[in-house]
């Protein structure tokens, strides 16, 4: 019992006094998984819009690919980002590996898959739906992607909180391109790992917490946006 006390005990006193080491790992676990997320966002929507009311040969196996995409490996999506950006890869020139630019690459990849589909079955769902009285109104449908994003807006922002709960979580793809340098590119996740290793499990259980935390945080937020659609819209 007193072993279980010892770590969880230094825990506490790293979240207490603000430990710089600790907030330092956490403020850029946060950085690099917003701005990921904030990419991903960014290419995802309209992509999935798309996919959605677009139609084009191939269109079935673009969305099966995005589909089969959701559930990639972090690891692969470590290795595929590593050989672009080693020395012999077509991006080695950029000298991104072990940054965390990188970083955010390889999380991004891992995101962006969710974000797309879930944007096309939102809005495919909706336009299915509105399409008359969007057309009736003289909405093309290019015109109509503003309006059924805003519409879907909960769905989607949903779906993004848990693209955010699965890079904050990750360790595979981090740790194959980011190299977990002390101060430089080292997350939770990656600190937990090296952390435990070693025996330092003070700093590792502390973490553990924040992230749990964070998890819960990001569960509750999402159950909260649902349960105030559906008394909200109906």
């Amino acid at each position: 019992m007193r072993q279980l006390d010892g770590p969880f005990g230094t825990a506490f006193e790293l979240i207490a006094s603000g430990d710089a080491t600790l907030m330092g790992i956490i403020a850029l676990s946060l950085r690099v998984t917003l701005t990921a997320v904030v990419l991903a966002c960014l290419i995802g929507l309209p992509l999935g819009a798309a996919l959605a009311l677009g139609r084009f040969p191939g269109r079935g196996a673009v969305i099966v690919l995005f589909n089969a995409l959701m559930g990639l490996p972090p690891v692969v999506a470590g290795l595929v980002v590593y050989l672009a950006l080693s020395r012999s890869g077509p991006f080695g020139g950029l000298a991104l590996l072990f940054t965390p630019t990188a970083m955010v690459i390889a999380q991004t990849i891992l995101i962006l898959p969710i974000v797309v589909a879930l944007t096309r079955s939102v809005v495919e769902d909706l336009w299915t739906e509105y399409r008359e009285q969007l057309r009736s109104l003289g909405a093309s449908r290019l015109r109509a992607v503003p309006t059924l994003l805003w519409d879907g807006r909960v769905s989607l922002l949903t779906g993004v909180l848990a693209g955010f709960g699965r890079a904050s979580a990750e360790v595979g793809a981090v740790l194959i391109v980011g190299g977990n340098i002390a101060g430089h590119t080292r997350t939770m996740t990656t600190a937990i790992t090296l952390e435990t290793s070693r025996g330092n499990l003070g700093l590792a259980v502390a973490l553990g917490i924040i992230l749990m935390a964070l998890t819960l945080g990001l569960n509750t937020a999402a159950w909260g946006l649902g349960q105030w659609a559906r008394g909200r819209l109906g």
